[in-house]
């Protein structure tokens, strides 16, 4: 898809699908068509080089009359967790999205995919199609019997994040938290347990942003799988909840995993602020210390595009040059560039995906 003198990226989280149901009558349309709004749109992508990458499904929670964006102005914050979602708005919520991202594959005529393989995102990559993939980030669409599980899978689903930042009946997503660490509560449930093997038996790749550090854990211990963070930081860089010890990076390098370096600005700078005038220097601080932890075929991207504020030299999609010279200033060559943009998502997902 991408024009040739673009390095192609496979990214590993956006939120695209939420912001396209806020009140669009055709969706669909602004997508292919291109809206100008918000970070994505298929247009801009092409401009920026975006390939591919991971569409989550998210259920929004109610805020309880909070000002987060105020609470996360202050020095220090802590944004209490909201209250588990119900089951049955949730997975009304999670069919409209998904079949969004159907609609714009249908209607796309052939230029994008759901990809229910690594072979199809290999192929996407060959015909200059976009390679999408149904995800999920926190699994209130779950039922305890997994019921909806199974009728997910087989429309496509191959990525599930058991929680977003609030309790499900799985497991424990971490707070908005400065200065914190993830270990923020308790790990998963049995339900959450019994979730992590059903998604090792359908091969259905675990995330494990949002999880808090017991939550990280327990699955370590059960997953056969690698271990993947699609859009998280390096804590070492930034003491927020939302990102990694070296301890957890040092686990995710030992079972072949992988993180996506989050474009969320509270998550990269060391202050924990969100704001847009955050240089990508400090961005490249995080992939230097993934890169030093997990190893270079470890890390990737995972922007939150339409989820997050991001540094303003990216802007929205059509920015990933920017960020991509800006690695080459850097330092780091051609081969280091591709393996971050694109080629070990892929490998990771091969791993996981087992083909």
């Amino acid at each position: 898809m991408p024009s040739s003198s673009l390095v192609p990226v496979f990214d590993g989280h956006n939120d695209v699908l939420y912001r396209l149901i806020q009140g669009k009558a055709q969706p669909e349309r602004a997508f292919l068509d291109g809206d100008n709004q918000g970070h994505l749109d298929l247009p801009r992508m092409k401009k920026g080089g975006f390939a591919g990458g991971f569409f989550a499904v998210y259920v929004s929670s109610q805020s309880g009359g909070l000002d987060v964006d105020a609470m996360m102005t202050q020095p220090q914050y802590d944004v209490p967790l909201p209250a588990p979602l119900e089951l049955a708005p949730s997975q009304r919520v999670t069919l409209q999205m998904a079949s969004l991202l159907f609609r714009i594959e249908r209607e796309s005529k052939g230029q994008v995919k759901v990809c229910r393989t690594a072979a199809d995102i290999r192929e996407c990559f060959k015909t200059g199609t976009l390679a999408t993939i149904l995800h999920i980030e926190g699994a209130e669409a779950i039922d305890p019997d997994f019921h909806m599980l199974d009728v997910l899978y087989e429309s496509g689903l191959r990525s599930i994040g058991p929680v977003w930042s609030r309790p499900t009946i799985f497991g424990h997503g971490v707070p908005f938290r400065y200065p914190s660490t993830a270990d923020t509560g308790p790990g998963l449930t049995d339900l959450g347990r019994e979730l992590i093997k059903a998604c090792n038996r359908l091969k259905i790749m675990i995330d494990l942003s949002h999880l808090n550090e017991k939550g990280f854990w327990d699955v370590a211990k059960l997953s056969d799988a690698p271990l993947i963070a699609t859009h998280s930081n390096a804590y070492a860089v930034c003491p927020h909840s939302r990102n990694l010890s070296d301890k957890q990076l040092a686990a995710i390098r030992e079972s072949r995993g992988m993180v996506g370096v989050n474009f969320a600005t509270s998550f990269i700078r060391p202050d924990g602020q969100r704001g847009a005038d955050t240089p990508l220097t400090d961005m490249i601080r995080h992939m230097d210390h993934l890169i030093a932890h997990v190893g270079v075929d470890g890390v990737g991207l995972g922007s939150d595009f339409d989820g997050a504020t991001i540094p303003a030299d990216i802007g929205d999609v059509t920015g990933l040059p920017v960020l991509i010279e800006a690695m080459r200033k850097h330092g780091y060559d051609e081969a280091t560039i591709r393996k971050i943009c694109y080629e070990n998502w892929i490998g990771v997902l091969e791993r996981t995906w087992g083909r």
